[in-house]
């Protein structure tokens, strides 16, 4: 009975064994690279872009997200080669190289690194106090505490900085320990508010007009269904193509971030889930699409691309921590990868707030700034922005809010994965920017928006 039992456990470990390395010769492949990829970008971002602490950056944002398989995860940081690499059970190494001007570059392999020299990006003058602006109205501290307070410690909310403009003045700021004025944060889908002012600006240049057909190579063959998509419905992500980003670690849109060295080429050839304009479907793919044009446009690398983009946008404004990192073709990873620091992005934001112009000079074509939070189908999405005009229903897939109903209707905003924030209400004068780290969505970012406003207009003691 022993004997039999010991073989038939025997068999069950064969069979177990067997199919467990089927899985990992195919979609366990693609996972563990999936995985390692992530960690290698994220802690090579933290250690040469953000110059925060790698292991502190594993532990809140790559860790929660992967606990399944974060005991056989293995990373090294070479501060010398200024590289990361990462390991699942020894293998699937993936590394991410730090190239000055250009942030950090996914590379599978020991392969050469595109560009690696990267460039020297002229220094963007500090027009703002150097030190910490804390605030005076005793309301808007509190709103700020209440921001950083943790309510809930099995589901942190890690703000690491807010930042609130009144007015165009900077009148309160708050930061998390390690984090400051400077610190580039990672802005995931603020950066597709970016990438949509770069278009703005190509359309202000006369070199791109919205109504036109997307200047894609790939989809030159006038039978292709591609083609009848328009830099339009790339911004506004009713183009057609598939609603990329699931809860599923696979994704086309971890595909393409993590595995794919072409990041445009994959997006142009996936195939339409909807003829464009008739369907709204979040896509990560169609702003990585817009990314190419816009290195195209610029002259083709990705230090074209980052020149173009600190001289048309981050210098103007004084975003003086801003890079947006590319992909082994040069192309920004408009959909994401975005660093800069809260005030950045309060700089951006006022830069709306002002109708596209910063001190006298058009950076956005006239009309632009309406544009890009006017409603897409009947949805909560403008082009690079989302409104707060549908306060029902929500997120197809996502099952989120399209908005925030206790601010007011004018407001739109930017919003980016783990709680990044970039909230304009025209109406109060007010730009707000909260960044972090929160897996769980919890951020508290409505309550303390519009408990900002409840401060500013309280009417003053006798």
């Amino acid at each position: 009975m022993a004997l039999r039992l010991l073989k038939v456990t025997l068999v069950t470990l064969l069979v177990f064994l067997l199919a467990a390395t089927v899985w990992i010769g195919t979609a366990g492949k693609d996972l563990f690279r999936t995985a390692t990829g992530s960690v290698s970008r994220s802690l090579c971002a933290a250690a040469f872009v953000s110059h925060v602490d790698p292991q502190r950056t594993f532990a809140e944002e790559q860790l929660p997200l992967m606990r399944s398989i974060g005991w056989a995860i293995h990373y090294e940081v070479d501060g010398a080669r200024r590289e990361v690499r990462t390991s699942v059970f020894g293998d699937f190494t993936a590394r991410a190289v730090y190239r000055e001007g250009l942030g950090c570059l996914l590379m599978h392999g020991d392969g050469a690194v595109p560009e690696a020299a990267g460039f020297a990006a002229p220094p963007i003058v500090n027009a703002w106090p150097t030190t910490v602006v804390r605030p005076t109205d005793p309301a808007i501290a509190r709103a700020l505490d209440q921001a950083f307070a943790e309510p809930d410690p099995l589901h942190p909310r890690l703000t690491k900085a807010v930042v609130v403009l009144h007015d165009g003045k900077l009148i309160a700021e708050h930061y998390a320990p390690g984090y400051g004025p400077d610190t580039p944060i990672y802005a995931h889908s603020l950066t597709k508010s970016v990438v949509s002012a770069l278009i703005g600006i190509l359309v202000r240049e006369g070199k791109l007009q919205p109504d036109q057909p997307a200047p894609i190579a790939a989809w030159r063959s006038p039978a292709d269904p591609h083609r009848a998509i328009t830099i339009d419905q790339l911004l506004r992500m009713d183009s057609g193509l598939p609603f990329d980003e699931t809860d599923g670690a696979l994704s086309p849109m971890t595909r393409m971030l993590f595995l794919e060295p072409d990041m445009a080429g994959y997006a142009s050839r996936m195939p339409l889930a909807h003829a464009p304009g008739t369907v709204w479907g979040y896509s990560n793919l169609g702003y990585v699409l817009l990314s190419r044009i816009v290195r195209d446009a610029a002259g083709g690398s990705a230090v074209d691309a980052e020149r173009f983009a600190r001289h048309e946008l981050f210098a103007p404004l004084g975003m003086r921590n801003a890079v947006i990192e590319t992909d082994a073709t040069g192309t920004p990873v408009g959909s994401s990868n975005v660093y800069a620091s809260a005030r950045d992005f309060a700089r951006f934001g006022q830069l709306y707030l002002d109708g596209g112009v910063v001190d006298g000079r058009r950076i956005l074509p006239e009309g632009w700034v309406a544009y890009s939070h006017s409603q897409t189908l009947k949805t909560g999405y403008g082009a690079g922005f989302w409104t707060n005009l549908v306060n029902d229903g929500s997120v197809p897939v996502w099952d989120a809010p399209w908005g925030m109903p206790k601010l007011p209707k004018d407001m739109y905003y930017g919003r980016g994965a783990l709680g990044q924030y970039l909230v304009i209400v025209p109406s109060e004068h007010l730009v707000v920017v909260r960044m972090g780290i929160s897996i769980d969505y919890g951020t508290g970012t409505e309550d303390m928006v519009a408990a900002i406003i409840a401060a500013l207009h309280r009417q003053p003691s006798p």
